[in-house]
C-alpha cells in the first residue's frame, strides 16, 4: 500500500483529493472542521517536504454552479486550520486554474472550486479526470468519505499518475482500522449494529458474522428480530418482509458460533415525541399502542459485560433515538462502556452517520480508538466491498 512515506515531495506538486463536504450555516460559516483537520497530517508532511499543495473537493450536491455551495465559503477556515494561508481559484479547469496552479510555490496551498459543479465528476468522465490530472506531479487520495465512489477525481483520475499516486494519511488509517477490525483482530470481537432497519446492515451482518464472537444488535431493528422471536412489539418500528431474514441471521449465528445479544428490555413511549409519556418493559411485551426509542436499564448492563470482556470493537449506528434527552441514555452508557473497555487496551472503531454523531454530541470523539470519516464508504468497505478510491491506487 503506497502512502506519503514512500515519496519526498520536495519541489513536488501534490494534487489531493480531501474531503471538505463539510456543514454550513445560513451565514455560509463553517460549523463543523472535523474533516479540515482531519486532511492536516498529509497536507502538513507534504509541506514539510518542501512541496505544495494542490487540494480538489465537492461541498454538498450543486445543480451546476451555484453559489451557496462554492469552496470560496470555507478558503478562510481552511486556512486557519492548516496555519498556511490557502489561495483559491474559482474554477477547478481551465486556463485561469493552469496560471494559477503554475504560479504556486513550495510552501503553498491552492483549493481548487467545487468537483460537483462540473457533472462531469459524478460521470467519472475520463476526459475531465485528465484535465485534472495537469494539476500536480503526485495525486494523493485523501478522501474516504468519497471512496466509495467511482468519481473523476476519485478513481478515474489515478490512471494517469501511474507510479506517482498514493493514499493520504487519512484515507491509509481507515484502511488499516477496518482492516484490523475484519482481518487482524484481537479476540473477541464485538460488532455493535444500531439503526433503524435490517435491511440496511444486511450485507455487513453477512461480512462479519464468520469473523466475530459477538453481535451486539440495537435500534429500531431489534424490534424485527423480537417479532420474528415472536414477541409483542406495539406500535415498534418493524420491517415485517424481513422476519425470514432475522431468523436467519439468528441460525447463522448460531452454526458460526458467534453470540447475537437482544435488548432484553426497552423504554417505550405513547408518541415519537421526547414530552411523550414512557415507561420501561420487556422489549418483547409492548403494549399496543407504545413504541419502543430507547433499550432499558438491564440491556445496558448486558452489553456494558461483553464490552468489558472484549478486545475489538466496531460501533456503527445507535442504540436509540439519541437526538432526543430521554432516548439517549442507552447510546451513552454503550459510549462510556466502550469508553472503559478502550481504556483498559481494547481496539474501537467507529462508524456511520449517526454514531459518528452520538460520539461527537456527547463527548465520547477522544475516548475510542478510531473515529471513521466515511459514512458510506465505511458500510460498503464493512460489507467486504472494494472501493474505487482505495482500487486505483492498489492498482
Amino acid at each position: 500500500m503506497k502512502t506519503l512515506d514512500n515519496f519526498n515531495f520536495k519541489n513536488k506538486k501534490a494534487l489531493i483529493r480531501v474531503d471538505f463536504n463539510v456543514p454550513l450555516n445560513d451565514a455560509f460559516e463553517v460549523t463543523d472542521i472535523t474533516r479540515i483537520q482531519a486532511a492536516k497530517p498529509t497536507i502538513t508532511k507534504i509541506l514539510e517536504d518542501g512541496g505544495s499543495c494542490v487540494l480538489m473537493s465537492h461541498l454538498g450536491r450543486p445543480n451546476g454552479v451555484e453559489d451557496q455551495f462554492s469552496l470560496r465559503h470555507i478558503v478562510h477556515k481552511v486556512s486557519e486550520v492548516l496555519g498556511v494561508k490557502t489561495r483559491f481559484v474559482n474554477d477547478c479547469i481551465g486556463s485561469q486554474v493552469n496560471e494559477a496552479v503554475s504560479n504556486i510555490v513550495a510552501g503553498e496551498v491552492l483549493l481548487l472550486e467545487n468537483l460537483r459543479f462540473y457533472e462531469e465528476e459524478k460521470a467519472g468522465d475520463t476526459g475531465f479526470a485528465e484535465q485534472l490530472s495537469g494539476w500536480g506531479d503526485i495525486y494523493v487520495n485523501d478522501a474516504f468519505g468519497t471512496a466509495h465512489r467511482a468519481h473523476a477525481s476519485t478513481a478515474v483520475i489515478a490512471q494517469y499518475f501511474e507510479g506517482n499516486k498514493c493514499f493520504g494519511n487519512l484515507l491509509a488509517q481507515e484502511i488499516e482500522s477496518i482492516d484490523k477490525v475484519l482481518n487482524n483482530s484481537e479476540k473477541p470481537v464485538t460488532a455493535i449494529l444500531g439503526g433503524a432497519k435490517v435491511s440496511s446492515k444486511i450485507g455487513i451482518v453477512e461480512n462479519i458474522i464468520e469473523k466475530v464472537d459477538h453481535i451486539i444488535i440495537g435500534g429500531g431493528m431489534t424490534f424485527t428480530f423480537v417479532k420474528a422471536l415472536g414477541g409483542k412489539i406495539g406500535n415498534s418500528l418493524v420491517e415485517d418482509d424481513k422476519l425470514d431474514l432475522a431468523l436467519d441471521i439468528l441460525e447463522k449465528a448460531k452454526k458460526n458460533n458467534t453470540q447475537i445479544h437482544l435488548p432484553v428490555d426497552a423504554v417505550i413511549a405513547d408518541a415519537f415525541s421526547n414530552d411523550a409519556n414512557t415507561q420501561t418493559v420487556n422489549t418483547n411485551e409492548i403494549p399496543e399502542g407504545w413504541m419502543g426509542l430507547d433499550v432499558g436499564p438491564k440491556t445496558s448492563e448486558n452489553f456494558a459485560k461483553v464490552l468489558t470482556n472484549s478486545k475489538t470493537i466496531l460501533w456503527n449506528g445507535p442504540l436509540g433515538v439519541f437526538e432526543m434527552d430521554n432516548f439517549s441514555k442507552g447510546t451513552t452508557e454503550l459510549g462510556n462502556a466502550i469508553a472503559e473497555s478502550t481504556q483498559n487496551g481494547a481496539f474501537s472503531l467507529v462508524g456511520g452517520g449517526d454514531s459518528v454523531a452520538a460520539v461527537k454530541q456527547f463527548g465520547f470523539a477522544d475516548k475510542v480508538s478510531y473515529v471513521s470519516t466515511g459514512g458510506g464508504a465505511m458500510l460498503e468497505s464493512l460489507e467486504g466491498k472494494v472501493l474505487p478510491g482505495i482500487n486505483a491506487i492498489l492498482k
